[in-house]
């Protein structure tokens, strides 16, 4: 098996064995301000949102994870099933693979998603680093490999500084980035993947033209960590080293999603969301949505039932939050009263 779909095994594998978790995320330093008189019936608040063109039934994203080996085929279809069941997004992991091998049974790891969704709001995936070897036909070609709403373009260089084949010339991305969110059929999200997207870089991107921005921030799974297990496995001592030194990088989601909504009016928050409670903070923060991966992980893995059981409990819990700060729609919810506190009132004050 070529070594682009081996790593993507080995990344689950780690995920599923290993702790790759970080905390600080931000969160558990926002609090909402109760209301005790919502008047509201809670049933019938309005959780509906608009992603990338798409109304969702409710701001969750079904963050990208996987593909590009037999082994994650599985993993897509049940996470494919269940968005398109309660119609929330979903991504899929780098296709990268796809693009590059040509192997049936590794390519259906993507296009299945499609097959068993085809009302979902689905979106692709590649690297920041590989665009300066595609062209925007080859964009397109993984636009067309899962019929894609929209296309993310991932910046994972601190997971490449510590992959022993990592690619770590970032030169000339951002023009890139701006050719491709220019050139494309469909809409174009630039995307972290742990370590967060600071005030600047976004205002960067939403110069550029993107659509959308997914912070991805520090404070859920950490890439650096996954990568510094491979490293060992490989007898890359300094590499591990590495991974493990920049294990909690990043700028936190909590701040992350602050600062880029400032400066983007379509923002997913990423990285250590782990309750409905949690999307409603970042919905109040300024996202237009809350996005998941690992804990979608142990579900896929038990079928579409799980995911779907997964969704709805995230869905009563940010209904909960709502009814309790009176919030009958989201755009309400974006305007309720928060207080911040602890590390992130002192990060935030030090970044003003």
């Amino acid at each position: 098996m070529p070594e682009t779909s081996d790593r993507k095994d080995d990344h689950i594998r780690i995920i599923e064995e290993e702790d790759v978790e970080t905390s600080g995320a931000g969160f558990a330093d926002v609090d909402l301000v109760h209301e005790a008189l919502p008047e509201l019936h809670r049933d019938e608040i309005d959780t509906t949102t608009t992603l990338f063109g798409h109304e969702l039934a409710v701001p969750i994203v079904i963050e990208s994870m996987t593909g590009g080996h037999p082994n994650t085929t599985k993993i897509n279809r049940a996470l494919a099933e269940a968005a398109q069941e309660t119609n929330v997004a979903m991504g899929v992991g780098s296709q990268r693979a796809g693009l590059e091998l040509d192997d049936e049974e590794l390519l259906e790891s993507y296009t299945v998603v499609r097959e068993v969704a085809p009302d979902a709001c689905l979106y692709g995936n590649v690297g920041a680093a590989q665009l300066l070897e595609y062209d925007l036909e080859a964009v397109e070609t993984a636009v067309e490999m899962i019929d894609a709403d929209a296309m993310a373009i991932h910046l994972n260089f601190l997971q490449e500084a510590v992959q022993p084949e990592g690619d770590v010339d970032a030169r000339g991305c951002l023009a890139e980035i701006e050719r491709v969110a220019e050139g494309l059929s469909v809409p174009v999200v630039v995307k972290e993947t742990g370590n967060g997207i600071s005030r600047e870089t976004a205002s960067r991107l939403a110069d550029v033209g993107v659509d959308a921005i997914d912070v991805a921030g520090q404070g859920g799974t950490t890439w650096s960590g996954i990568e510094s297990h491979r490293a060992a496995a490989v007898g890359a001592d300094r590499q591990e080293a590495i991974g493990n030194l920049f294990r909690a990088w990043g700028v936190p989601t909590a701040i992350s999603t602050l600062e880029a909504a400032s400066v983007h009016d379509q923002v997913v928050a990423s990285g250590g969301v782990r309750s409905g409670l949690d999307v409603a903070k970042a919905i109040a923060l300024g996202a237009r949505a809350g996005g998941l991966a690992k804990p979608f992980l142990g579900p896929a893995g038990r079928g579409t039932d799980a995911v779907v059981d997964l969704i709805e409990q995230l869905s009563l819990e940010l209904r909960t939050a709502m009814f309790v700060t009176g919030s009958a729609t989201l755009s309400e919810l974006r305007s309720t009263e928060y207080v911040v506190l602890g590390r992130t009132k002192e990060y935030l004050e030090q970044r003003r």
